[in-house]
């Protein structure tokens, strides 16, 4: 199979189609790819060995791409068997190579091998690098993603990063697949789910380099739209919400819990739910079903009580979510019991330790066969759960006004458009000047390119943030400029009447405004504007200007520094002095928002 990465990387991995399940658990129809790579240069460097089925074609494939050279380094960034099984064949083949690992890799390599290749052995940690010729190699240490001895390296001429186990999926290479999410997916969350944390720290810390490929351990080499690869990494390292929708996992003996969920079902459909995914966890792919409750922000769940506990495949789909680290999602609850129904009970027990869970009221709880009050309690978890998707529909109140009381001294997202595409901007000057007629006033400064596509549109949006914004949605809106960067790059946000977007999620309600006047304020512009359409999307609170500061915006590093800090963004600036003209390259704040560092 032909990989071409770059004229010097050359692809030296195998495709295994004789494995059922992978890692013992997983299944892959598919097969498995194990990925190995080979930079030629004036040294030369071989990434990863392969599973120890694939001992012969592998060094045969190794044997192909040097064509008589002999290799100077062998890079384990990982020491799991699919990867690390034949580094003592490789070593025993190419004796003047040496080893370039992290101190762990080694101890490991001892257990393994029972040697540590003391003689042959470069010890690396956190931005060491090595130089091949004109490739060089700077080393990220990685650990938990998913083993404790990772690391990835990135090479500064092709600029590729060689990320381990990250950026993986299930299947072989020779297999044409369309949806690299759908098994990057299942991966991720099967394997690596448990270690958001760690997955967020590794990629703060290669966002720094210049990335135009990405070579995994698992799966296809990434050369196209990177953009989307790392940012469904990022919203999965979160633990943020994928996709709208709600994912109905539920067991039945006897039919009747069954009715309940079909019956729920076709209640969110009718509502406007975008996608709703009903699992029978007794018949469907236990590691699928994980995925998809990762996947979607709201969660339905429905079982028996069975020998006063829940039955067993809804256990162990609990278990599975608890284990990864289950969080920031909403959940209502089916239950059914003849005679003592105890699963709603035992299920809310069972996430008792997952963060941020909203529990949806009420428990429908079904005594043996569903009855009118179950359909009564069915239709108000309906109402609940789509409440946000009945509110962005054509179906929504368009006048509600209460809107209004949704502004404050917060901060919020104005949204425009320049003809070719979407932009939105940070604000918190945004004010209610008079009530009959309703109007509200915008102020935003000239510099800003929202500024310039309003005044000459005459229309906007404004999306009131609320408290569970992250701090992406302000790196997003408010340090970059819509002159430069599309802002609503891979996504289809939805529209108001106006034909504007408003933001999918992270808003308590937005406001379509028009302007009536415009005012001059020297560095700022102020907007005189009347309402046009205004809707509630949540109860959630609006996100204040103190709230972002104290619970949002990421504490800046300043040990051991002196000069001055942005209020707004973090932005640390070192000197004694802090110019009166000085503007903040990150959130474009003037001196007057810093403050010195303390």
């Amino acid at each position: 199979m032909e990989v071409f990465i770059s004229n010097d990387i050359k692809y030296a991995g195998v495709n295994d189609h004789k494995i059922d399940l992978f890692e013992g658990q997983y299944k892959v129809e598919n097969g498995m790819a194990y990925n190995s790579y080979v930079i030629l240069d004036q040294k030369i460097a071989v990434f990863d060995t392969v599973d120890v089925a694939f001992t012969h074609e592998w060094l045969d494939n190794l044997a192909e791409i040097l064509n008589g050279r002999t290799p100077d380094y062998l890079i384990v960034q990982h020491m799991e068997p699919d990867h690390s099984a034949n580094i003592e064949n490789f070593m025993k083949l190419y004796k003047n190579a040496k080893i370039v690992a992290t101190s762990k890799a080694f101890g490991m390599m001892v257990q393994f091998f029972g040697t540590g290749y003391e003689d042959r052995r470069i010890v690396v940690g956190e931005g060491d690098t090595l130089e091949l010729g004109k490739h060089k190699l700077t080393f990220v240490m990685a650990p938990m993603v998913h083993w404790p001895e990772v690391m990835v390296t990135y090479d500064s001429a092709d600029k590729v990063l060689f990320s381990a186990d990250g950026f993986g999926k299930f299947g072989a290479n020779d297999i044409k697949d369309d949806d690299w999410a759908c098994e990057a997916r299942r991966y991720y969350f099967g394997i690596v789910g448990k270690y958001g944390a760690q997955v967020e720290a590794l990629l703060k810390k290669v966002s720094k380099f210049e990335i135009s490929t990405i070579c995994p351990l698992h799966g296809p080499v990434l050369n196209e739209n990177l953009g989307y690869y790392i940012g469904l990494y990022s919203t999965w390292a979160a633990y943020e919400a994928e996709s709208d929708g709600v994912m109905i996992a539920y067991t039945s003996v006897y039919g009747h819990t069954k009715k309940a969920v079909e019956l729920l079902a076709e209640k969110l459909r009718s509502k406007g739910c975008p996608k709703v995914v009903v699992t029978d966890l007794a018949r469907s792919d236990m590691a699928e079903a994980i995925e998809d409750a990762f996947r979607y922000g709201k969660l339905v769940l429905a079982t028996t009580t069975y020998n006063a506990d829940i039955f067993p495949f809804m256990r162990e789909f609990l278990s599975g979510l608890v284990e990864r680290g289950f969080k920031n999602r909403t959940v209502a609850f089916i239950e059914n019991g003849s005679w003592a129904p105890l699963a709603a009970k035992i299920m809310k027990q069972k996430l008792e330790g997952c963060r941020n869970i909203t529990l949806v009221e009420p428990v429908v709880s079904i005594r043996s066969a569903m009855n009118d009050a179950n359909k009564e309690q069915l239709e108000a978890i309906a109402n609940e759960l789509c409440r946000e998707y009945i509110a962005k529909g054509q179906t929504a109140d368009k006048n509600d006004l209460n809107a209004l009381f949704n502004i404050g001294y917060g901060l919020y997202v104005v949204t425009s458009n320049d003809g070719k595409k979407d932009n939105g901007l940070i604000v918190n000057t945004v004010t209610q000047v008079t009530n009959n007629p309703n109007r509200i006033a915008v102020t935003i400064n000239k510099a800003n390119y929202s500024h310039h596509i309003i005044k000459q549109t005459g229309i906007m949006n404004v999306n009131c943030l609320s408290v569970d914004a992250p701090f992406k949605v302000f790196e997003n809106f408010g340090f970059r400029s819509g002159r430069e960067t599309d802002k609503f790059d891979g996504c289809n946000p939805p529209r108001s009447d106006n034909g504007l977007a408003f933001l999918p999620k992270y808003i308590n309600s937005f406001m379509s405004l028009k302007v009536e006047q415009y005012i001059d304020l020297e560095t700022h512009g102020m907007f005189i504007c009347s309402i046009t359409e205004a809707r509630i999307i949540s109860d959630a609170e609006t996100m204040t200007y103190t709230f972002y500061q104290n619970n949002v915006k990421p504490k800046p590093k300043t040990d051991g520094i002196k000069g001055y800090v942005c209020k707004v963004c973090g932005y640390v600036y070192e000197g004694e002095q802090l110019p009166e003209d000085f503007i903040c390259p990150l959130c474009k704040h003037g001196a007057a928002d810093f403050e010195p560092i303390k």
